[in-house]
């Protein structure tokens, strides 16, 4: 088995709950790609460009693929494009991610955003502001708010989510009996339920 774990926005391979997922999969006998989504350019970060980072890290081989909020967005959408992806494992994905994004700002927002050309925008990966593109919102109107992914999936979504509500989850298992929703006491980060997390992975994968 071969799993490529994809990172959440503004964050890294380096994240906590790659790291946990690939120490615990590497001692299962599994191999583990993290690719870094924004290539190394977090400014230029579109949804387009993180598909492409994925493809040329699946390449073509049979994966499974395991996604962190809009990391488990961009899984759905990449394993709805592509057969050899096996399973999915989502953790607090952020489905809607589209639309949601723009309503994360007013107009007035948006507008001074596209006149700049980038805005500040907090990097828990370096943990500091980096400057963040306009190119992400237009190149996001060119992707669906929910894809059609047919692959097994196991869901983790906190009921104390307050980035993206559980709710969302819920709705796109309901229309695909395919997914399955584990709810977890717990916010957006999921760090505090990563062993449980990790058990019920387990017998997903059959591992």
């Amino acid at each position: 088995m071969r799993v490529v774990y994809l990172h959440g926005f503004a964050s890294s391979p380096r994240s906590s709950k790659a790291q946990f997922f690939k120490r615990q999969l590497t001692a299962s006998g599994v191999d583990v790609d993290i690719p870094q989504l924004d290539g190394g350019d977090f400014e230029h970060l579109t949804l387009t460009g993180q598909l492409r980072v994925i493809h040329e890290t699946v390449g073509g081989r049979p994966s499974v693929l395991f996604g962190s909020s809009m990391g488990g967005y961009l899984a759905a959408l990449y394993a709805s494009q592509h057969p050899e992806i096996e399973k999915l494992v989502l953790l607090a994905p952020a489905f809607q991610f589209p639309s949601r994004w723009r309503q994360r700002y007013t107009e007035a927002q948006l507008a001074n955003w596209k006149a700049a050309g980038s805005t500040p925008v907090f990097h828990y990966g370096e943990g500091r502001p980096m400057q963040l593109g306009y190119e992400l919102m237009e190149d996001s109107e060119r992707h669906p708010d929910e894809p059609d992914a047919r692959q097994p999936a196991l869901i983790f979504h906190g009921t104390k989510d307050d980035v993206v509500p559980a709710e969302v989850s819920l709705r796109f298992a309901a229309g695909h009996p395919n997914a399955q929703v584990q709810l977890m006491e717990s916010g957006h980060e999921l760090t505090d339920v990563l062993d449980a997390m990790w058990a019920r992975t387990q017998e997903f994968l059959e591992l």
